[in-house]
């Protein structure tokens, strides 16, 4: 098993390797005393993994309740959310018990929301069981609902006490959710890591998996202990989230996070070289290895859709828009662009 310490706000440990999901309840009670557990899980993780690890959790001296809720992002609502914190209520979780986020980014994400406002603050544990919340979405402390009017608009900044990826849960994975992980996998090596990405245009992404996850694990632990609550930084994490964001809203998110930011990114790039924000055209980097990994490069939203459904996002302050280029092989920049060009900014990158 592979450690990798995270010294943020809060300091904890990414646990990374295969077969020990039976062992958590074990590794649980080495940094967190005996008390009442939640497991927050969607209904397909819980149906495949929920027993054995309640199971573990009890025979390490927890006593566990759970809530599930459908799969999907719909499940990332204030309707969940409202009721999870009833729930919690009804069943007298104090402030000193434990919520356990079993499954993908939505629960990671809703369970982390739910723990940083019950009682005003409950620690919690990440066992994220897809690619994408292993390599993202468990680790940094961003937690989450949707509004109407967009992806994320309702958080806080809260850290796990830990994460447990064990790799063995992505074997149940259909391989169409196991390839959208991977558009998060090449962000890391195109924002950061020249030699990453080399690595991942060179092999095979799951022959390689624990230590892929690894290495996006430790690039994203870098980030967030410079630059915890996004004030520089670890905007650049938001690569391709913009646009891939506005995509998902554009489809009633029947596109999924991973598959929107995949083509985000393509627009990015080649945007920011058609309009002059990169110095070099890195399309040609970045298609053939989404391409590789099944992922989509484009869709049949409109450069206008796609802009008016950017304008709430996070990354929007006052008249301009923070958007995440390349800067050169493996290493992207902030750039501030005005509102009113990110229209064309599209439509170039959509070319």
């Amino acid at each position: 098993m592979e450690i990798v310490k995270v010294s943020a706000s809060k300091e904890y440990n990414v646990h990374i390797g295969s077969g020990f999901l039976d062992l958590v309840g074990e590794k649980i009670k080495e940094i967190k005393r005996l008390c009442r557990v939640v497991i927050i899980s969607d209904d397909t993780v819980y149906s495949l993994y929920g027993e054995r690890v309640s199971k573990s959790l009890e025979d390490s001296g927890y006593n566990v309740v759970k809530f599930v809720v459908p799969h999907g992002e719909d499940s990332k609502s204030f309707e969940n959310y409202e009721s999870i914190l009833e729930f919690c209520a009804e069943n007298s979780i104090t402030r000193t018990d434990l919520f356990v986020a079993l499954g993908g980014g939505v629960v990671g994400d809703l369970t982390g929301f739910v723990a940083s406002t019950y009682l005003r603050g409950v620690d919690f544990v990440q066992i994220p069981t897809t690619v994408l919340s292993m390599v993202d979405s468990s680790v940094g402390g961003k937690t989450a609902i949707n509004l109407k009017a967009g992806k994320n608009l309702c958080g806080a900044f809260y850290q796990p006490i830990a994460v447990f990826a064990d790799c063995e849960t992505l074997k149940t994975l259909p391989e169409e959710t196991f390839n959208e992980g991977c558009a998060e996998i090449i962000k890391y090596g195109m924002i950061l890591d020249k030699d990453f990405l080399t690595f991942l245009q060179d092999n095979d992404i799951r022959n390689n998996i624990e230590y892929v996850i690894k290495r996006c694990v430790e690039i994203k632990r870098d980030v967030v202990n410079r630059d915890e609550f996004e004030k520089g930084e670890r905007k650049l994490l938001n690569f391709g989230h913009t646009i891939g964001h506005a995509i998902e809203k554009c489809s009633n998110l029947t596109i999924s996070h991973g598959n929107a930011v995949a083509i985000g990114m393509v627009i990015a790039t080649k945007g920011a070289y058609e309009i002059g924000m990169s110095d070099e055209d890195f399309t040609d980097v970045i298609l053939p290895i989404l391409e590789k990994n099944n992922l989509p490069t484009a869709c049949d939203f409109s450069a206008e859709e796609l802009y008016k459904a950017s304008l709430s996002d996070k990354k929007r302050s006052l008249d301009t828009m923070s958007l995440i280029v390349p800067e050169e092989y493996g290493l992207c920049k902030i750039m501030k662009l005005p509102v009113e060009d990110l229209q064309n900014f599209i439509e170039k990158g959509m070319n």
